[in-house]
């Protein structure tokens, strides 16, 4: 039997949580208010799918663990799918003019087109659109 998942919380750790949503908000994401204060905001992502962005003493408190240096290794890559190519080459732009780093320009491979960026924080992210028509 396989359980059914209601949902997607990525948890990430921020240092400045309003910075992190000004850039989030240059991109197009909104922030669901009822999970918003000083310490955290919950990042709309798609249907059923949130990114929980936490000031790092927040973060802290749900592991015993450091929180990863991004400036030199990567833990995570978080890929999300959009409707269009397009889509692909606005936000990259965007990426861009908001202060992000792309790891490279929009690009084709095989059936899928996308980009890879990081934020403020160092998080990465792609994002990338299926040509499902061309998957075997």
């Amino acid at each position: 039997m396989c359980m059914e998942f209601k949902g997607m919380f990525v948890n990430l750790p921020v240092k400045d949580l309003d910075k992190t949503v000004e850039f989030f908000s240059k991109l197009g994401f909104e922030f669901n208010p009822h999970f918003t204060d000083e310490t955290a905001t919950c990042m709309i992502i798609g249907e059923n799918m949130y990114a929980m962005l936490l000031t790092e003493e927040k973060f802290k408190g749900f592991t015993n663990k450091e929180i990863a240096d991004n400036s030199n290794a990567s833990e995570v890559i978080t890929a999300l799918a959009i409707d269009s190519k397009e889509s692909v080459d606005t936000i990259a732009s965007k990426v861009k003019v908001a202060g992000g780093t792309l790891d490279y320009e929009p690009a084709q491979n095989g059936p899928m087109y996308g980009t890879s960026f990081h934020d403020l924080d160092g998080h990465q992210w792609e994002i990338f659109f299926m040509d499902e028509s061309e998957v075997q």
